[in-house]
């Protein structure tokens, strides 16, 4: 039996106790053991959660982590803690990913464990680990992606006829944003997953604070007839460009022959064009309490595979990216064509 613990106990936290338990004997098929969730960890005052991270990081028993807290503290300092305890950490924490990755790597590295950070990226689509494994060999030259399920459900309620303020009322009502929904219809969500997926294919570490970053909020219903007139569908897009070193989050005009265009409602699509395999599509749930809870569980599944050893996350060694640049718009144009 393999016992680990969940470090905050939300939508996320809570669906990866959900998945063990639901998917047991499939866990026990790919891995040869059971995983056991010894501990909870939530800084609210819930029965049977603990609110001590030294309880867990002493614990022997303890073989891998999951962080699912979000956030930078003191999600940061629980998972610098664990790793150099030589506990495994999988997180779904894109902004702790973005701000701290390479170091965490560097500290799993060093202590014999692993850092895997699948569900930050993409939701339950297994997107990070097929760049780290099966595109090692590809010039990859550009990644475009539907990155915010929030901001593709707005525009998809949009194109049916629905304005910005009502379209987004909607989508929080049916908990696909936020109260404050600023993080994600202002572009800061898809920026940092950008940055990432930036960095594992181009060999240097991309920063959110890098990307030129544009969200939804001045799309109006016109500039939606105006794509349609054209054969077009808008769509919140990071695109990563290797030729030019270009970062970007913006609204694009997507042509119908683009396999982007037909992505709706909250699924994600993410296209990786490698020099080789031309363009993949990865296309899924890019959130939810499942599905990312499936990523992370899956990393879980990798790290009790190779306990005592450090699998290679992507972020090794990393250098800053000196300068990014972002895509000049056409002129007079409002919105960049993919």
């Amino acid at each position: 039996m393999i016992n680990i613990a969940i470090l905050g106990f939300g939508n996320i936290g809570s669906g990866v106790a959900e998945v063990i338990e639901k998917n047991q004997a499939e866990i026990k098929n790919v891995l040869g053991d059971n995983l056991h969730v010894k501990y909870i960890l939530d800084i609210r005052d819930i029965p049977g959660v603990v609110n001590d991270i030294n309880i867990i990081v002493n614990d022997p028993d303890v073989k891998v982590i999951c962080e699912t807290m979000g956030g930078k503290e003191p999600a940061y300092t629980y998972t610098h803690l664990a790793l150099e305890h030589g506990i495994s950490v999988c997180s779904s924490n894109k902004e702790l990913v973005d701000a701290y990755g390479v170091e965490l790597s560097a500290i799993a590295r060093e202590h014999n464990c692993s850092y895997l950070f699948e569900a930050s990226v993409g939701g339950g689509i297994p997107v990070l680990r097929t760049i780290r494994e099966a595109f090692g060999h590809e010039k990859v030259s550009r990644i475009a992606g539907i990155l915010n399920g929030t901001c593709n459900y707005i525009l998809t309620n949009m194109k049916a006829g629905k304005d910005f303020a009502d379209a987004l009322k909607e989508a929080q009502e049916k908990g696909f944003a936020e109260r404050n929904p600023a993080a994600d219809v202002e572009g800061h969500d898809t920026a940092r997953k950008i940055a990432i997926l930036a960095s594992l294919v181009s060999g240097k570490k991309f920063s959110y604070e890098q990307v030129s970053c544009e969200g939804i909020t001045n799309v109006t219903q016109q500039d939606i007839k105006d794509a349609e007139a054209q054969g077009m569908s808008i769509k919140l897009l990071g695109v990563y460009e290797a030729e030019t070193q270009s970062v970007n989050v913006a609204p694009y005009l997507v042509p119908a022959s683009s396999p982007l265009y037909g992505v709706n409602d909250v699924f994600n699509g993410i296209m990786v064009t490698g020099n080789m395999v031309d363009n993949v599509m990865f296309y899924g749930r890019g959130a939810g309490k499942l599905p990312t809870a499936s990523a992370v569980v899956s990393d879980v599944i990798e790290c009790a595979k190779t306990l005592g050893r450090n699998v290679k996350d992507g972020l090794e060694d990393l250098e800053p990216v000196a300068s990014v640049n972002a895509p000049a718009k056409p002129d007079g144009q409002k919105f960049r064509v993919l």
